[in-house]
């Protein structure tokens, strides 16, 4: 059986919070524009973990069938980017993150909590 859009969200979900990704929004922005679903956004307390968080991501997306697009950011590990069509990964150190404020600039989406998908 193939998964829905919304399952794989929360694959990617719970595949943050195992390495414990910090303030993980969901962000359905389906109805404001074509670029994707889901905006995920988490943010990890240092380089090694940002960098962790985006390889279980990976781990746990590709066994499900689901390839990376594209992924963006993962040697500075500032601001990661992983890119699978319906669903855009930001993972972010607290820095970039308040400062980018992608909450802010996506919030015509509709704001989800992880439990809803």
């Amino acid at each position: 059986m193939t998964k829905t859009v919304k399952e794989l969200a929360k694959i990617a979900i719970t595949a943050l919070e195992a390495k414990k990704a910090e303030d993980i929004h969901v962000i359905d922005i389906s109805g404001i524009s074509t670029l994707a679903d889901y905006f995920i956004i988490a943010n990890g307390t240092n380089k090694s973990q940002i960098q962790t968080l985006a390889d279980h991501v990976e781990e746990a997306l590709g066994r499900e069938g689901l390839p990376l697009k594209q992924v963006e950011g993962y040697d500075t590990a500032s601001w990661i980017l992983m890119d699978y069509r319906d669903i855009v990964i930001h993972i972010f150190d607290k820095e970039n993150r308040l400062f980018y404020d992608l909450d802010r600039i996506w919030r015509d989406g509709k704001l989800i909590s992880p439990e809803e998908l």
